[in-house]
Parts: structure tokens; sequence; C-alpha cells
């Protein structure tokens, strides 16, 4: 079920530390794209398989909002690309040039057609004019971008006035055993390529998520799907 952020308590803004401060290990783009380099012949079998409930509830989101025009930032392999109704027109970002030609490869081999174009760019700083789209949805990718906050900001400049902004990600606890694993691990941020120890304030402001909800998804709440109008 979907909640108002007000109501998610294991999603707080705060935490132990500064959230304002950032994961514990920065990761710069070039960083990104070499772990993505490394990762993207075995990315399906892998994360791919973990994070695939979470990505078909994230797309099912997408295809019940009306408007057909679709950012999807961080579309990887394109395993996404074939969840999408024919109504929406989608146009794919990432900053990984191998994952991209996956993606091209699976469009080209399922005969998707409604796939506008896939696209090496930076997410933080698109080439897209102001309200050019719809909907913008980006998959596990913030706990992967430099600047979080500045991928909210470009998503808020590209979707028009009205649109919809949707996030799935993990978005580390703030105590327990797994608080733990996911600090342990945030020094391998580098060779991850992403931040086991990104939380929801990295990201987000409090203003941001005034009118947010935020839904917790398979397997076991380890990814949340955070939807917002713009």
């Amino acid at each position: 079920m979907a909640e108002a952020y007000g109501a998610t308590k294991s999603l707080k803004l705060g935490g132990r530390g500064s959230s304002s401060l950032g994961p514990k290990a920065p990761m710069d783009s070039h960083a990104v794209q070499k772990a993505y380099h490394r990762w993207a012949g075995m990315y399906d079998y892998g994360f791919g398989v973990i994070s695939g409930a979470a990505r078909q509830g994230a797309v099912a989101a997408v295809n019940r909002t009306a408007g057909e025009n679709v950012l999807e930032v961080g579309v990887g392999t394109g395993l996404a690309l074939p969840l999408y109704t024919a109504d929406k027109r989608v146009t794919g970002i990432d900053l990984s040039a191998p994952m991209l030609e996956l993606a091209r490869e699976r469009v080209a081999d399922t005969g998707l057609r409604n796939i506008e174009a896939l696209l090496e760019m930076d997410a933080q700083a698109t080439s897209f004019a102001d309200g050019q789209f719809d909907i913008a949805v980006a998959m596990f990718v913030a706990s992967v971008v430099p600047n979080p906050r500045s991928l909210v900001a470009e998503l808020r400049r590209v979707v028009r006035p009205g649109g919809k902004i949707l996030f799935v990600n993990h978005f580390a606890v703030e105590r327990g055993p797994v608080w733990w694993v996911e600090r342990a691990l945030a020094p391998l941020s580098s060779v991850l390529g992403w931040h086991p120890d990104f939380r929801i304030g990295h990201m987000f402001a409090e203003t941001d998520l005034t009118a947010a909800t935020v839904k917790a998804m398979s397997p076991f709440g380890l990814f949340r799907l955070v939807e917002m109008q713009n």
C-alpha cells in the first residue's frame, strides 16, 4: 500500500550523521561508467533478477499515469522496455554505452515500436527541452549519480507541470543489523556501482516529499517507489 511520506517512519530524512553530507564514499560519473561497463554482461542475471518485481511495479505505475511521452532514466540493458504499454512513447537514457548497446539489441530482437530513442546522456544535465515529457521514471539510479538532488531538479525541469515523476530505489535503513551491513559496504561504492548507505535525505528536501507517496516494493521491502506530481 502506498502512503504519504509523513507516515513512512522507516525513511526519515535525518538519521545517524547529517544526510546533507551525502553517502560515505562519493562516486563520480567516471566511476559509474567503469562499474557498469564491468557489470553490463551479467547485469540481467544478477541485480536484474533481484530488482525485477520493483521494476515491474514502477512500470505498472507509469502505465496507469495519463500522458504518452515517457523518459526512463537509467534504462540500462532495457529490461523495463517490453513492460510499457504500446501507447507510451519511451525515450531511455543511460551513462553506460555497453548497457545501451544491449538495450538496443533488446529493442531490435523484441520488435518494440514505441521506443523513441536510447541515448547516452548524464541524467543530471540532459539536453531535453523544458517540459518535454509527461512522465519521468528513474529506476535504481538515484544512488548512482554524483548529485541526486540535481537529478530531482533536472527531472522537474524536463517534465511538464502537472506531470508525474517516479523514483524506485534502495534507501538505507536507520538502525539495526542491516544498517551496519550497508555502512560496511559503503567504501566499496565505486566497485559496486551504487551507494549501499544512500538515504532518502541525500536525495529529497522536506518540501519535495510533502505530497509524495512512498510504497515498499518486493523483495522484502528492499526498494521503495516514490511518486510525486510535478
